[in-house]
């Protein structure tokens, strides 16, 4: 890390203001059944929309790191603790099979499938709420890490396996890198919470495996999906380009998450990953070069296939929020001054078209032309990307949020 990477205090109260007026936002996703539901366009509730277990995770990561770090919002995040730890042992929990439902409530059935993508934010929640000193947290983080540890880590493989049935005797065929990034980002947090290098080194086995593998083997155009013995499957989904969490062809918003995802697991053990900063550097040029205003506008489109052509040139906020935090990242870590240019050019573009000053918190998504656009997602599912987007110049050296922002102290 350089030490010429530092925000200026004018940068540092904006981005410390931004961060609890999003934490603020999360207050109003509180669900009168439990835990944190979906907010629409407006930043209101929207009860017709069920529960879900990822969006009620966030939200307590979120609520949890404002606690911790003692942020102006410290005072309103604090009952949402509670909020989201009720839910992820009540309704959210099943209590006969154990693990963690996809969601409850709302209009229509809900699956109850167990996913290593929510589980992994249950994991994550939990390690946040034990650093923020939840009288539960430590318990529930246990549960979860046992979960998961029992159902989705495969040691052999060192990577997480996709989804299983309700009562965990059958799992899917598929897998995929988004849940395992999660994963990472799950391991590493509860790693430093814990104390327990076990799943600091997990962390480093998936990202060894995904960026000094998979992304670096396909000149950084990081295939998603996989079959059960990891082989690529480069058309899946090639019907369903829009989806959420299985979309086809490269995200370029993973592209970016992981670049830093694998600093952030370098700088876990004594010991760097000496791909780490390297690696990151080709990831984060693959991004701006083959998925930044590759069509005309400024803004990342979604995706593009392995040829580098867009394929859902939407803009989707959480690519600009982990191309703002990789960027950060590199600049801390290189001192170059590209990548602070990259910074401060993503949060420019930010308050041009996704801040919204009237509803608070971000558009999460765009035309190709940066107009108004739901296509993939609707509303304001969430604040998780954009909260931690303002907390990485904050935290210098992070390995994960909750234990950085527990270093800091406040």
């Amino acid at each position: 890390m350089t030490a010429a990477a530092t925000p200026s205090a004018a940068e540092r109260a904006r981005l410390d203001e931004h961060a609890s007026s999003l934490a603020r936002l999360a207050a109003r996703a509180v669900h009168p059944d439990g835990g944190f539901g979906w907010l629409d366009p407006a930043s209101n509730l929207d009860l017709t929309r069920p529960v879900e277990t990822w969006i009620t995770c966030r939200m307590t990561h979120v609520a949890a790191l404002e606690v911790t770090r003692g942020g102006k919002a410290a005072a309103t995040a604090k009952p949402l603790l509670e909020v989201g730890y009720e839910a992820l042992t009540g309704p959210l929990q099943d209590h006969e099979n154990r693990g963690w439902f996809p969601a409850t409530g709302g209009n229509g059935d809900q699956p109850g499938t167990k996913a290593a993508y929510a589980h992994a934010f249950v994991v994550l929640a939990a390690a946040s709420l034990t650093r923020a000193g939840h009288p539960g947290g430590r318990k529930l983080l246990a549960e979860a890490l046992d979960v998961f540890d029992t159902y989705f880590w495969d040691e052999t493989e060192g990577m997480a396996r996709e989804e299983y049935d309700a009562a965990w005797s059958a799992c899917e065929d598929y897998r995929g890198v988004n849940a395992n990034m999660h994963t990472v980002e799950a391991m590493l947090a509860a790693g430093e919470v814990l104390g327990d290098d076990t799943y600091s080194h997990r962390a480093r086995r998936i990202v060894t495996r995904v960026i000094d593998g998979f992304a670096r083997d396909n000149d950084w155009r990081l295939p998603e999906h996989f079959d059960q013995d990891w082989n690529v499957l480069l058309s899946y989904n090639e019907d369903k380009p829009a989806d959420q969490f299985r979309p086809y062809g490269v995200t370029i918003g993973h592209v970016l998450e992981w670049a830093r995802l694998g600093i952030n697991a370098s700088r876990a053990l004594d010991t760097p990953l000496e791909f780490a900063v390297p690696h990151a550097r080709s990831l984060f040029e693959a991004a701006i070069t083959r998925g930044w205003h590759v069509d005309g506008a400024d803004g990342f489109v979604y995706t593009t296939d392995f040829e580098d052509r867009p394929i859902v040139a939407e803009r989707l906020h959480w690519v600009c929020c982990e191309g703002i935090s990789t960027a950060w990242t590199l600049y801390e870590e290189t001192g170059e001054e590209q990548y602070l240019e990259w910074y401060e050019r993503l949060w420019d573009y930010a308050r041009r078209y996704l801040l919204d000053a009237g509803h608070g918190g971000w558009v999460h998504e765009l035309s190709p032309a940066n107009g108004p656009s739901d296509t993939i997602w609707w509303g304001k599912p969430d604040v998780y990307h954009a909260y931690q987007a303002a907390l990485v110049p904050l935290l210098p050296g992070m390995v994960s949020f909750a234990g950085a922002v527990a270093s800091q102290g406040s």
